[in-house]
C-alpha cells in the first residue's frame, strides 16, 4: 500500500508540474560544482527546482508552470560558469522520481 501511495503521489506530482529538462554536464567535480550551478540557474525565473548529480553529470531543472528556458540560455549559463553541456532533453519525469532514481543508485551500491 505504501509503494502505491508514492506511486500516486509521482503521478499526480508529474501531472501537476511542468516539464522537467535534463542536462548532461561534464566538468562536474565537488559539491561547491552542484552549488553553484545550482546558484546560477535559481536565477532564472522559469526555475522551480533543480538536482544536480556529479556521479551521474547530471543537472535537472523543474521549469513554473508554463514556462520554458530555452537550450541556448542553459547552454550559456553553465558554459560561461566552466562546465560543458553535452546534451539537453525536456521530459515529463518529476524531480521527485529522479531524486528516487538517484538515490536508489546509491542504496545498491553503485558509486
Amino acid at each position: 500500500m505504501r509503494k502505491l501511495g508514492f506511486c500516486l503521489f509521482v503521478l499526480l506530482a508529474s501531472a501537476a508540474n511542468a516539464a522537467t529538462i535534463e542536462m548532461k554536464v561534464y566538468g562536474l567535480v565537488c559539491g561547491f560544482c552542484a552549488q553553484g550551478i545550482e546558484k546560477t540557474l535559481r536565477k532564472n525565473p522559469a526555475t522551480a527546482d533543480v538536482v544536480v548529480s556529479l556521479e551521474h553529470k547530471l543537472v535537472a531543472i523543474e521549469t513554473r508552470e508554463g514556462q520554458d528556458i530555452s537550450d541556448a540560455d542553459l547552454t550559456k549559463a553553465l558554459a560561461d560558469s566552466g562546465y560543458d553541456v553535452k546534451g539537453i532533453s525536456r521530459t515529463q519525469r518529476s524531480l521527485a522520481e529522479i531524486r528516487a532514481e538517484l538515490k536508489q543508485g546509491h542504496s545498491d551500491g553503485k558509486k
